[in-house]
């Protein structure tokens, strides 16, 4: 089974750095590294190149608002040459509140955006020179200064609502999926893989320790923190069999935050977006996933106590599967 890790945005810089070198002695298809509000992505996509030298490394995701089609071509065909061709270049178009409030730009028509960010990044790093007129970008004269390592780096887009979906089969490589009901996900892969197959990865809240009361909180605080902040994951969990259940666990956070919301969050729940407990349950959760046609599940680490020991509990486990 191929395997993706994501070293969250609540691990320090080091912290990220020493998990990619742990990774370094076992074989994950892909590490990917997300961008929030912390730590910038090509930055870090290079700092773990160095540690990594046979996985992929990927961007999970970048953003379509917070920089230009060809600052994203030239970081992209930057990354790939430091890293000797091993970069998944993953976009999505983030959230309002982080591209109105943090980045001060308006959350317009995300669908244009995405189809005229990834064909001027297509072209930027083929080599053409571009001429672009379209709704949102109009360019002349661009060509990288640099020869990319690779004309076709590899573009996945993060996918939630339909509409994104259907772009993503039309015009990517992969689709990076998250919180979605394995009923509705297997449904989704069966009924998009049918049109043109491309590569299906899906990221997993991922809590593993010994002893199962704490990673089931672990678990309850990752998924609650998600749906108290996350408006659009809310709403889609909503439309798809948990509108009670995410009701309860948004309306505690406006009374109280994030102190015990993550108690509302039902295992139910849990069962059917998540990765939990102990080892053997972990491995056994992590199956269904692919059973269902995640052809690379996605690992989110989330700590549970002590960062080191608990990556090297989660990558010592999942070693014994990654060959299979």
């Amino acid at each position: 089974m191929r395997l993706g890790y994501s070293l969250g945005s609540i691990l320090s810089i080091d912290q990220v750095i020493n998990c990619a070198s742990t990774l370094s002695s076992h074989n994950p298809d892909t590490v990917w590294i997300p961008e929030t509000w912390g730590m910038e992505n090509f930055s870090m996509l290079s700092a773990i190149s160095s540690k990594l030298k046979k996985p992929r490394i990927g961007s999970s995701i970048i953003n379509i608002y917070s920089r230009s089609p060809t600052l994203i071509a030239m970081g992209a065909a930057t990354i790939d040459t430091i890293s000797n061709g091993r970069l998944v270049l993953g976009l999505g178009t983030s959230s309002v509140p982080i591209v109105e409030e943090f980045h001060g730009h308006n959350f317009e028509k995300p669908l244009t955006r995405m189809t005229e960010y990834v064909h001027i990044i297509k072209k930027a790093l083929s080599g053409e020179k571009i001429d672009f007129n379209g709704k949102i970008f109009s360019l002349k004269n661009f060509s990288l200064l640099i020869k990319p390592r690779r004309k076709n780096i590899p573009i996945y887009l993060a996918a939630i609502n339909q509409k994104m979906v259907d772009l993503c089969w039309e015009i990517a490589d992969g689709v990076i999926f998250y919180l979605r009901p394995l009923t509705e996900l297997e449904n989704t892969i069966k009924k998009m893989q049918s049109k043109r197959e491309i590569d299906v990865s899906c990221q997993l809240i991922t809590c593993m320790s010994n002893d199962v009361d704490k990673a089931i909180e672990c678990v309850k605080k990752t998924l609650a923190f998600y749906i108290s902040v996350g408006e659009i994951y809310r709403k889609f969990l909503a439309k798809n069999g948990f509108a009670n259940e995410t009701k309860n666990v948004y309306e505690e956070y406006q009374k109280s935050g994030l102190k015990s919301n993550h108690e509302l969050v039902p295992e139910s729940m849990l069962e059917q977006l998540c990765v939990y407990g102990t080892p053997d349950e972990c491995i056994k959760k992590l199956k269904r996933f692919h059973n269902v046609g995640v052809n690379l599940p996605i690992i989110q680490f989330n700590p549970i106590e002590d960062v080191a020991e608990s990556f090297n509990l989660l990558t010592s486990t999942f070693s014994k599967i990654e060959n299979e």
